[in-house]
């Protein structure tokens, strides 16, 4: 095991750190940014973590031991979250049940359930983007706190469906359009697009956006309860998702997933995006 003591990293950006059998104390971390940092296991005792932004951040089996939560934003998948004893991730379903009715229906359990909630998704986006058509269209381009932009949004829900639709369930091993966008922490992938700069026009980005909404369409159309309950044939070569077997209702959960919170954080950046118009 290696020790670590009195180290100052304010201000540093840090890369790829390892952080596996290092016993670290008197550790400065104040103003740093770590990027693909591996620290699974890591046992932390009185830290100062206020003013942090961790993202992207995979926490399982994670135990927070005599913490002070004041002001703290979580948002995310939740699974297990215990608060003080106390399962939160059901109280929290119920709440965007009763703030958002809509969003009981992003949990199907059938086909015709399935092709319901691609209904209410069609209908609400629909809204979202007649509401930024009347924004200036450089703010559509614009970040709000460092958050895609609009136009980056739609371009990621194409990848989505691409990666699971087109290439987890039809087979298609390498379906992305060149403007589909990855989340930003994938890796480089040979054939996988990711110009995150690119700026393509909103009608350029629709036309890509309607053409992969109506292949969702399209294959709940068709979609039977038995098919709903199938797993995909591994597809082969380099990609998103990897090569595995997947049931097909938890690549359909995960398209509507990325749908539904991908529209309310675009509803939300459009408050702020209209506040600078």
């Amino acid at each position: 095991m290696s020790d670590i003591d009195g180290v100052d990293l304010s201000g540093r950006t840090v890369r790829r750190a390892a952080l596996r059998d290092v016993d670290a104390r008197e550790v400065d971390l104040s103003g740093a940014r770590a990027q693909d940092v591996l620290a699974s296991g890591l046992t932390v005792r009185s830290a100062d973590l206020s003013g942090s932004i961790l993202r992207d951040v995979l926490l399982v089996d994670v135990r927070l031991r005599g913490s002070a939560l004041q002001r703290v934003e979580i948002s995310g998948e939740i699974d297990g979250l215990t608060v003080n004893g106390i399962d939160v991730g059901p109280l929290v379903e119920a709440e965007l049940d009763r703030r958002f009715p809509d969003h009981a229906a992003m949990r199907p359990t059938d086909a015709a359930g399935f092709r319901h909630a691609w209904d209410v998704l069609e209908e609400l986006w629909a809204g979202t983007v007649a509401r930024a058509r009347r924004l200036e269209p450089h703010l559509l381009h614009e970040s709000v706190d460092g958050e895609w932009s609009f136009v980056q949004t739609l371009r990621h829900l194409a990848f989505a469906t691409e990666s699971w639709l087109a290439r987890a369930i039809l087979g298609d091993p390498r379906p992305w359009h060149p403007l589909s966008l990855p989340w930003d922490e994938a890796p480089d992938t040979p054939g996988v697009p990711r110009d995150r700069q690119a700026r393509p026009d909103l009608d350029t980005v629709l036309a890509l956006r309607h053409d992969r909404q109506a292949m969702v369409r399209r294959y709940l159309d068709e979609l039977t309860d038995e098919g709903l309950a199938a797993a995909t044939v591994p597809v082969e070569g380099p990609g998103w998702p990897e090569p595995v077997s997947f049931p097909v209702r938890e690549c359909l959960l995960t398209i509507l997933n990325e749908e539904w919170w991908h529209r309310r954080f675009a509803e939300r950046d459009l408050d702020a995006l209209e506040s600078r118009a």
